[in-house]
């Protein structure tokens, strides 16, 4: 058995019932339980050697079929979840008069507005309203948020890895494995833009989700109160426009640089300003830090484990100390590092994305810190960095 799952198996505290459940030891019937089946991933555990994992429900069928154990709670991959029968209701319909009122730009390709402060894909601006206004969080809910091109793919995959790790027990079956991170946890920005909102209802909790808006573009009901969790991540900005310019040019190849450069710098970039993004969670981080937990991509990539344990007590998914010995964490930081990722097939075709549907490849670049300096000259960088340290200036957050 893998360390992952020798670590899921050593944590359970009382296995009788389990042991007995599985061999159709109760309610009278007669089962063949020589395998179940964990659906809808088609994982066949032997019944000798693995136990039900605890977000799983057995449901008895008559011999001569298997019992079949089916997720009951969450998270679970989005896409499986998401059976296309919810029709889109653009949010723009009802909010159209308000987007065309708001200052407009447009930038990299981009049609924005300036909304609240931030500069908004035109596209999500009437879906962010909706959002503001009638987004319900659950108790146990966790928001993943970002600015774009700082470390998204892997903070979903990580998450999703860490909350997961007791209905997938065995690595080898894992969802990441057959689906892109972005396929496992629901994009809200698309999602309320295309008035799809009644999608999450159909997840289980606990959910996952994803954002790109700043935190004082949340909903109150997120930001106040006992609402739901958040989670973080920025980047040095010189790498993030790196970053973000590999991106855009996969479907605007003649996008120059220096054009994007100078987007930043202004400011006048989709979500940006970036260093005000980045600090309304670094303040509501230290305002909430049981509430908003703020990560940076650096520290990831200098010490992955040490910050998948805090984002997995964060979480309410702590690391037993079973799991710790069998290797648990290094699984996660395994099965989610940036050269497994991108080598999986399922990452190197096909597209992801509503709106803008961006090729699964885009995703996966480099996964390094400092290849600004392949790109900007020490000029631009000086001049960024300045910026953002003006900005920086007596929050307490130091610049990169």
């Amino acid at each position: 058995m893998s360390g992952w799952a020798s670590a899921s198996w050593r944590a359970r505290q009382d296995t009788s019932s389990c042991q007995s459940l599985v061999r159709g030891e109760s309610n009278n019937h007669e089962h063949d339980a020589s395998t179940y089946i964990f659906s809808p991933k088609n994982v066949e555990l032997s019944s000798s050697d693995h136990l039900l994992a605890s977000n799983t429900q057995l449901t008895l069928l008559p011999s001569p079929m298997a019992a079949i154990a089916t997720i009951t709670s969450g998270p679970v991959p989005f896409t499986d979840v998401d059976d296309g029968t919810v029709p889109k209701r653009p949010a723009k319909e009802e909010f159209g008069d308000l987007v065309t009122a708001l200052p407009w730009k447009q930038q990299a390709g981009l049609e924005l507005r300036l909304y609240q402060g931030f500069w908004l894909p035109e596209h999500w601006v009437a879906g962010t309203v909706v959002f503001q206004r009638r987004f319900v969080p659950r108790r146990d809910d966790v928001i993943l948020a970002s600015y774009p091109k700082c470390g998204t793919t892997w903070l979903k995959a990580l998450a999703f890895a860490t909350m997961t790790r007791d209905a997938y027990p065995e690595l080898a079956q894992h969802p990441l494995l057959r689906l892109n991170p972005h396929d496992c946890i629901p994009f809200l920005d698309e999602i309320f833009a295309d008035g799809q909102e009644a999608k999450l209802e159909k997840l289980p909790s606990p959910r996952l989700m994803n954002t790109h808006m700043p935190y004082t573009l949340l909903p109150e009901s997120v930001t106040t109160g006992a609402g739901c969790k958040v989670a973080y991540i920025c980047r040095d900005p010189k790498d993030m426009v790196v970053s973000l310019w590999h991106f855009l040019r996969r479907r605007q190849p003649d996008l120059s640089f220096a054009e994007l450069f100078e987007h930043v710098c202004d400011g006048a970039v989709a979500v940006g300003p970036i260093w005000d993004h980045v600090l309304t969670y670094w303040h509501a981080s230290l305002a909430r830090p049981d509430r908003v937990l703020f990560l940076r991509y650096e520290d990831l990539l200098q010490d992955t484990g040490k910050h998948v344990r805090r984002l997995a007590e964060f979480m309410g998914r702590p690391f037993s100390a079973a799991e710790e010995s069998a290797g648990a964490v290094e699984g996660v930081v395994e099965l989610c590092s940036f050269e497994k990722l991108k080598g999986l097939e399922v990452n190197k075709k096909g597209s992801a994305g509503a709106y803008h549907a961006m090729p699964r490849d885009s995703f996966f670049r480099k996964g390094v810190a400092g290849d600004w300096v392949n790109h900007m000259t020490s000029d631009m960088a000086t001049r960024l960095d300045e910026i953002v340290r003006e900005k920086f200036r007596g929050t307490g957050l130091a610049a990169p």
